[in-house]
């Protein structure tokens, strides 16, 4: 039975316009696929920033751990075994300022850890699996347009999933939730715009 994991980076709850669209995609991965979906919402998780403790922990052989050490590196594991038992990844997340929210920056130096998805010789760990990366923004950064060489948020998101090993990248640019903010569209209307997409890579 597949797995899918979404990893979800908006602070807005159910005024997300990338929760929307990660919602459409479960939706119809369900339906191509009897598996089981499960929802990291990072906004909710309390994501800690790497702290010296973690550090320690991530360097230093398990026995030899400290209480802070402990605790600390746990949170990075149980990212990681969470991710390694998916197939499929889904992340959804606003841009911010061209790039991606703090929140999930934390969690990505979560993942990615040396000896663990990645080799000490930079070998990705993490393979086999398929991602999605869905990014909502305010104004439209697809190829083509005015502003798409600021985008910076599609290019470092599929480099570090490389990194460990997820080549399988798809990026989801859904642009123009502006739109909504200021009552030139609706939600609905804005995630029924990115239907076929979602239809055509879930």
């Amino acid at each position: 039975m597949p797995n899918l994991l979404i990893v979800e980076a908006s602070p807005r709850g159910p005024y997300s316009a990338s929760r929307r669209l990660a919602e459409r995609f479960a939706a119809e991965w369900r339906a191509k696929h009897d598996g089981n979906v499960v929802v990291r919402d990072l906004a909710t998780s309390n994501v800690p920033y790497i702290s010296l403790p973690w550090i320690g922990g991530a360097f230093t052989p398990a026995e030899q751990h400290s209480p802070e050490m402990a605790d600390a590196i746990k949170v990075s594991d149980d990212y990681i075994a969470e991710m390694l038992s998916a197939d499929e990844i889904v992340i959804a997340t606003p841009m911010y300022n061209f790039s991606i929210p703090a929140l999930l920056k934390s969690y990505i130096d979560h993942v990615v850890r040396a000896g663990v998805t990645f080799s000490m010789s930079y070998e990705g760990l993490v393979t086999g699996k398929k991602a999605t990366v869905i990014i909502a923004s305010g104004g439209d950064f697809s190829p083509g347009t005015p502003y798409a060489s600021l985008n910076v948020a599609s290019d470092y998101l599929r480099q570090i999933l490389g990194f460990i090993g997820i080549t399988d990248v798809t990026v989801v640019l859904a642009g123009g939730t502006l739109g909504i903010d200021t009552g030139q569209t609706t939600m609905e209307e804005f995630v029924g715009r990115q239907d076929a997409v979602l239809k055509a890579v879930a």
